[in-house]
Protein backbone atom coordinates (compact mmCIF):
# COMPACT_ATOMS: atom_id res chain seq x y z
CA UNK A 1 0.00 0.00 0.00
CA UNK A 2 1.31 3.71 -0.74
CA UNK A 3 -0.41 5.34 1.84
CA UNK A 4 -0.43 4.41 5.24
CA UNK A 5 -3.33 6.88 7.76
CA UNK A 6 -2.43 6.97 11.09
CA UNK A 7 -4.01 8.95 14.30
CA UNK A 8 -1.34 9.21 16.93
CA UNK A 9 -1.10 8.10 20.37
CA UNK A 10 -2.77 10.63 22.55
CA UNK A 11 -4.42 12.71 19.72
CA UNK A 12 -8.17 13.34 19.27
CA UNK A 13 -9.73 11.13 17.41
CA UNK A 14 -11.69 12.50 14.62
CA UNK A 15 -14.09 10.50 12.86
CA UNK A 16 -13.56 12.87 9.01
CA UNK A 17 -9.82 12.27 8.61
CA UNK A 18 -6.41 10.88 10.04
CA UNK A 19 -3.73 13.34 11.23
CA UNK A 20 -1.27 11.60 9.38
CA UNK A 21 -0.37 10.06 6.31
CA UNK A 22 2.76 8.36 5.13
CA UNK A 23 3.36 7.62 1.49
CA UNK A 24 5.81 5.81 -0.41
CA UNK A 25 5.53 6.27 -3.98
CA UNK A 26 7.54 8.35 -6.29
CA UNK A 27 4.59 9.86 -8.54
CA UNK A 28 2.35 12.76 -7.45
CA UNK A 29 -1.19 13.92 -8.07
CA UNK A 30 -2.09 17.02 -7.25
CA UNK A 31 -6.02 17.58 -7.94
CA UNK A 32 -7.07 21.30 -8.68
CA UNK A 33 -9.96 22.68 -6.45
CA UNK A 34 -12.76 20.90 -7.65
CA UNK A 35 -16.53 22.23 -7.03
CA UNK A 36 -19.91 20.48 -7.21
CA UNK A 37 -20.23 21.12 -10.97
CA UNK A 38 -21.25 18.16 -13.29
CA UNK A 39 -20.03 17.26 -16.64
CA UNK A 40 -21.93 20.46 -18.58
CA UNK A 41 -20.90 22.62 -15.91
CA UNK A 42 -23.83 22.79 -13.84
CA UNK A 43 -23.92 23.37 -9.68
CA UNK A 44 -25.55 20.35 -8.37
CA UNK A 45 -27.34 20.60 -5.19
CA UNK A 46 -27.59 24.87 -4.79
CA UNK A 47 -28.13 25.28 -1.28
CA UNK A 48 -27.42 22.18 -0.08
CA UNK A 49 -23.84 21.97 1.28
CA UNK A 50 -24.51 17.82 2.29
CA UNK A 51 -25.38 17.62 -1.83
CA UNK A 52 -22.12 19.61 -2.57
CA UNK A 53 -19.85 17.89 -0.72
CA UNK A 54 -21.22 14.44 -2.33
CA UNK A 55 -20.42 15.81 -5.44
CA UNK A 56 -17.38 17.76 -4.82
CA UNK A 57 -16.15 13.80 -3.86
CA UNK A 58 -17.47 12.49 -7.34
CA UNK A 59 -14.90 15.09 -9.26
CA UNK A 60 -12.27 13.90 -7.04
CA UNK A 61 -13.02 10.36 -8.18
CA UNK A 62 -12.49 11.20 -11.69
CA UNK A 63 -9.70 13.36 -11.57
CA UNK A 64 -7.65 10.57 -10.13
CA UNK A 65 -8.99 8.07 -11.88
CA UNK A 66 -7.48 9.57 -14.85
CA UNK A 67 -4.24 10.01 -12.96
CA UNK A 68 -4.52 6.91 -12.47
CA UNK A 69 -4.90 6.90 -8.47
CA UNK A 70 -7.85 6.46 -6.07
CA UNK A 71 -9.19 7.29 -2.78
CA UNK A 72 -6.46 4.96 -1.14
CA UNK A 73 -3.65 7.10 -2.58
CA UNK A 74 -4.69 9.77 -1.40
CA UNK A 75 -2.81 11.69 1.47
CA UNK A 76 -4.25 14.97 1.74
CA UNK A 77 -7.58 16.88 1.38
CA UNK A 78 -7.97 21.10 1.63
CA UNK A 79 -11.63 21.86 1.85
CA UNK A 80 -12.85 25.76 1.70
CA UNK A 81 -16.22 26.41 2.87
CA UNK A 82 -17.86 29.65 1.85
CA UNK A 83 -19.26 31.50 4.55
CA UNK A 84 -17.97 28.78 6.91
CA UNK A 85 -19.82 28.52 10.52
CA UNK A 86 -19.48 25.79 13.33
CA UNK A 87 -23.34 25.22 12.78
CA UNK A 88 -22.49 23.76 8.88
CA UNK A 89 -20.22 21.05 10.69
CA UNK A 90 -22.82 18.65 10.62
CA UNK A 91 -23.99 18.97 6.93
CA UNK A 92 -20.39 18.94 6.04
CA UNK A 93 -20.31 15.88 7.59
CA UNK A 94 -23.01 14.05 6.23
CA UNK A 95 -21.79 14.88 3.10
CA UNK A 96 -18.46 12.97 3.70
CA UNK A 97 -20.32 10.10 5.01
CA UNK A 98 -22.59 9.99 2.05
CA UNK A 99 -19.33 9.79 -0.08
CA UNK A 100 -17.60 7.09 2.14
CA UNK A 101 -20.89 4.98 1.85
CA UNK A 102 -20.86 5.70 -1.94
CA UNK A 103 -17.72 5.93 -2.96
CA UNK A 104 -15.53 4.08 -0.50
CA UNK A 105 -13.31 7.25 0.60
CA UNK A 106 -10.60 6.91 3.08
CA UNK A 107 -9.92 9.56 6.04
CA UNK A 108 -6.42 11.17 4.66
CA UNK A 109 -5.31 14.38 6.78
CA UNK A 110 -7.79 17.38 5.84
CA UNK A 111 -7.88 20.58 6.48
CA UNK A 112 -11.44 22.45 6.42
CA UNK A 113 -10.40 27.09 6.13
CA UNK A 114 -13.20 29.18 5.72
CA UNK A 115 -13.61 31.85 3.25
CA UNK A 116 -16.10 34.46 2.39
CA UNK A 117 -16.91 33.21 -1.13
CA UNK A 118 -15.50 30.65 -3.92
CA UNK A 119 -15.32 30.79 -7.77
CA UNK A 120 -19.17 31.78 -7.95
CA UNK A 121 -21.92 32.42 -5.74
CA UNK A 122 -23.89 29.29 -4.93
CA UNK A 123 -20.76 27.10 -4.39
CA UNK A 124 -20.43 26.83 -0.56
CA UNK A 125 -17.10 24.03 -0.99
CA UNK A 126 -14.42 22.91 -3.00
CA UNK A 127 -11.49 20.84 -2.06
CA UNK A 128 -7.97 20.35 -3.43
CA UNK A 129 -6.19 17.32 -3.55
CA UNK A 130 -2.64 15.07 -2.83
CA UNK A 131 -1.87 11.64 -3.63
CA UNK A 132 0.93 9.80 -3.92
CA UNK A 133 1.23 6.63 -6.20
CA UNK A 134 4.02 4.24 -6.73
Amino acid sequence: MTVSLINPDGHVAVPLYHHVAVATGSRQVHVAGQVAWDGAGELVAPGDLTGQVVQVYRNVARALAAAGATFDDVVRFTWYAAGWKREMYDAFSAGVEQARRELGITTPPAALIGVEILFEPGILVEAEVTAVVD
